[in-house]
């Protein structure tokens, strides 16, 4: 393959580390491979193997944006040399992530989330003093060392308003704080001494967050103490086959908000007749108002890899991936020492617990892409390509990553799979409702008194979970409720006893998505919040489509207009064509995204009433 390169462009010597630390010294001719540049800089490769690493351009950009502080030129020729990857190619994918910049900017970001939870906490007071102090958002800052951008939501929403930092250089690491102020910032940025990390705050379940803030996250031995991989000796004794079966029985729906059974996405692959298998983990938890999966690889990371490890072998899959979003930096720093830690003491590698079963784990960043929480699109993102999702069929389950039978599943999906191992699908089905059996996390935020993920069984009712986190301030009566996130719906006062289940909510027209109860009360501007919602989904589609990219663009202008009360026309028309609008988006869009766009939105007019009387009736 020719390689067109930028011209003139030569990585610099701290680039070309970065890359070579990732991927190994360069092969030279010596090693049976030939390199040829011509006189306009056109490289020729015999490329095959190179091309076989197309999966590691994610990683690789990485390691020059976290060295360098932006993606040069010079440093993605470079790339693309190694890689044998177009440039045009390469740059498409580099200007995908919001993580990621081809364009010179100082070594310290500061991301202010400034997304529904956080925008309700100080987050737009927190912006208005940084731009008092650091000047305007992404401007250079405190003698070029620093810039500040605002972000959506960071996952740390029991504890908003939340910053992260995303530092460039030799021996630092990104870092999230929560609760930040503009002191805080401004310290940080000066390298003064930080806030240690919260504890855990009122994170408590009986099943999944059991040694949750009990158990040492970084001991091995800690979590062994706890009953650790008990689980997967009891699945190497069931047999691939037993432990699908335990599944199947336990009637286990996917926690991630399609609710697929998953006992029959792990059969599907496991009887695929296509080599090799692969499992994934999707940890891009990107939901504004998510953070169960954050909360369950920081606090009990070796229950993901042994869930992992547990999945992989039932599927007939040798190798998994887990893939983080790049905003969990704490997440992923927990999740690659267990992994390290597993890896040498034989619960990973080429014979699992000293059996003859070979599956290990490797562990991918996101870069600042909501779309990747859609599987295909994340299958894209790990291979090497722009996070777009792909048409269905195939399903991943016939032609997933790399083309192969793939399972898929979240952080609490899996996790679920050591309790069913250990005491049998048909105990695990007896919690819970027939239609919706065991344990579900939710996300307590927005105006409660005691924010955090709440353990319960279906059939909880959400006046009772909300009662579970303290209720709304004294003085204060509930106004709405967001369930399932930005992709959800507004719940109202007279719907609180609504039983959690996927049935009961599907009764009133909602959905328990992935986890979000996000309680509003009297005090919080929900025009404002719709408002939010409406810029994220814009912001955040991908533009592969056009219903969604257009739908998305479409709807904004048009809540801009209602709140305004400048509609065009009437103010009913206008509500109308935001009817037809969603949809467009739920009939025609390609993923997810595109299809829920306009559940909230639509929701918070019609159940809320909101921008009524705005213009002309």
């Amino acid at each position: 393959m020719d390689l067109h390169l930028i011209p003139g462009a030569s990585p610099t010597a701290d680039e070309r580390d970065a890359v070579d630390a990732l991927l190994g010294p360069p092969p030279t001719a010596w090693e049976g491979r030939e390199q040829r540049v011509d006189n306009e800089g056109h490289v020729g490769h015999g490329g095959r193997e190179a091309r076989q690493q197309r999966h590691l351009l994610l990683p690789a950009l990485h390691s020059v944006q976290s060295r360098a502080g932006y993606i040069s030129p010079g440093a993605l020729n470079y790339i693309c040399q190694r890689l044998t990857v177009p440039p045009a190619d390469a740059y498409g994918v580099a200007t995908f992530y919001s993580m990621l910049s081809v364009k010179p900017r100082p070594k310290t970001v500061v991301h202010v989330c400034d997304d529904l939870v956080c925008r309700i906490s100080g987050a737009r007071a927190l912006c208005d003093t940084l731009t008092r102090r650091m000047g305007p958002a992404g401007e250079p800052a405190c003698d070029g060392r620093a810039t500040w951008i605002t972000s959506p939501c960071l996952g740390m929403c029991e504890r908003a308003p939340a910053v992260m930092f995303q530092r460039a250089g030799v021996g630092v690491a990104d870092e999230t704080i929560a609760p930040a102020d503009a002191d805080i910032v401004m310290e940080t940025i000066q390298g003064g001494a930080r806030p240690s990390r919260a504890p855990v705050r009122d994170t408590t379940g009986p099943r999944l967050l059991s040694r949750v803030g009990r158990v040492d996250p970084a001991s091995l031995d800690d979590y062994r103490a706890h009953g650790g991989y008990v689980a997967l000796r009891r699945a190497l004794a069931l047999g691939p086959e037993g432990v699908i079966r335990e599944v199947l029985d336990s009637k286990l729906m996917g926690r991630g908000g399609a609710a697929f059974p998953t006992g029959r996405k792990w059969e599907a692959v496991a009887k695929a007749a296509v080599r090799p298998h692969y499992l994934v983990c999707n940890a891009d938890e990107s939901e504004p108002g998510t953070f169960k999966d954050r909360v369950l690889m920081e606090e009990d990371p070796f229950a993901v890899i042994e869930s992992m490890t547990i999945a992989g072998f039932a599927t007939g899959s040798e190798q998994g991936y887990i893939y983080i979003r790049g905003e969990y930096p704490h997440a992923l720093a927990r999740i690659t020492g267990a992994a390290e830690q597993a890896r040498r003491r034989g619960l990973l590698g080429d014979r699992v617990m000293g059996e003859e079963i070979r599956f290990d784990i490797e562990i991918r960043r996101g870069a600042g892409a909501y779309i990747c929480g859609e599987e295909t699109a994340l299958f894209n993102s790990i291979e090497g390509f722009r996070g777009d999702p792909r048409n269905k069929p195939p399903f991943p389950v016939q032609s997933g990553l790399f083309g192969k039978p793939t399972a898929i599943n979240n952080v609490e999906t899996l996790v679920n799979v050591m309790g069913i191992v250990i005491e049998g699908g048909p105990a695990y089905a007896a919690i819970g409702t027939p239609q919706s059996t065991g344990t579900k996390l939710f996300c307590l935020s927005g105006r409660v008194t005691r924010p955090g993920v709440y353990e319960v069984p279906f059939g909880a009712t959400l006046r009772e979970l909300i009662d579970l986190a303290g209720g709304v301030p004294a003085g204060r009566a509930i106004k709405t409720v967001l369930l399932g996130g930005a992709a959800g719906s507004f719940v109202t006062p007279d719907q609180l006893d609504t039983p959690l289940t996927f049935e009961g909510t599907r009764a009133i027209g909602a959905s328990l998505g992935s986890g979000v109860v996000m309680v509003l009360d009297d005090s919080v501007d929900l025009e404002d919040l719709v408002l939010r919602i409406a810029a994220f989904f814009r912001d955040e589609s991908c533009g592969q489509c056009v219903p969604c990219r257009v739908g998305t663009q479409r709807q904004e202008e048009l809540v801009v207009r209602l709140a305004a009360g400048r509609p065009l026309g009437s103010g009913s028309d206008e509500r109308k064509l935001l009817d037809e609008i969603g949809q467009a988006m739920r009939d025609a869009s390609i993923c997810g995204l595109g299809q829920t766009a306009g559940i909230a939105v639509q929701s918070a007019i019609g159940k809320l009433g909101l921008f009524k009387g705005r213009g002309s009736a």
